[in-house]
């Protein structure tokens, strides 16, 4: 069994002259971000990785994340290849995470995420909102082979508010 949690970023500025990759998060974001994290824990694995995309609001929202759940944020891993906006690419990343994960939560964006969680998932979501949170589990042991899994939780701020 691979149990796959996604998280979309935190609400971000799109006020400062920054690049894509450099945009920070704003007071919404952080709030929403601690939120949804302190409302997760109860749909947690017992144990599982972190892993994010490099970019500024995806990592700060991972390291809100880990505050909140007790993760030790030194264990965080950044992966470039998580900042995709692309499903196929995403797809393609966690295609490749080796076998002896069982428990992921990563940390990205969107549209990925949100295409993600409609092809692998069986609940449609039109979209995953900033800060949000989905639970899918494969009935499989390799990454590689996942198909068709099952959404377990979702967990959105709007909904938690």
């Amino acid at each position: 069994m691979k149990n796959l949690i996604l998280i979309r970023h935190a609400k971000s500025s799109w006020e400062a002259p920054l690049k894509d990759i450099d945009r920070p998060l704003i007071q919404r974001g952080i709030s929403d971000a601690h939120l949804v994290a302190s409302s997760c824990i109860k749909f947690l694995p017992s144990t599982f990785v972190i892993w994010s995309s490099p970019a500024k609001r995806a990592s700060e929202t991972a390291l809100i994340f880990a505050q909140n759940i007790l993760y030790p944020i030194e264990s965080i891993v950044f992966k470039d290849e998580l900042y995709t906006f692309d499903q196929k690419q995403l797809e393609n990343v966690i295609k490749s995470f080796n076998n002896t994960f069982e428990n992921v939560i990563l940390f990205g964006h969107n549209g990925a995420i949100t295409d993600f969680v409609n092809k692998f998932g069986d609940i449609n979501i039109d979209n995953v909102p900033t800060s949000g949170f989905v639970s899918l589990e494969f009935d499989t042991d390799k990454w590689e082979k996942i198909e068709q899994g099952k959404t377990k939780h979702t967990l959105f701020p709007k909904k938690i508010k």
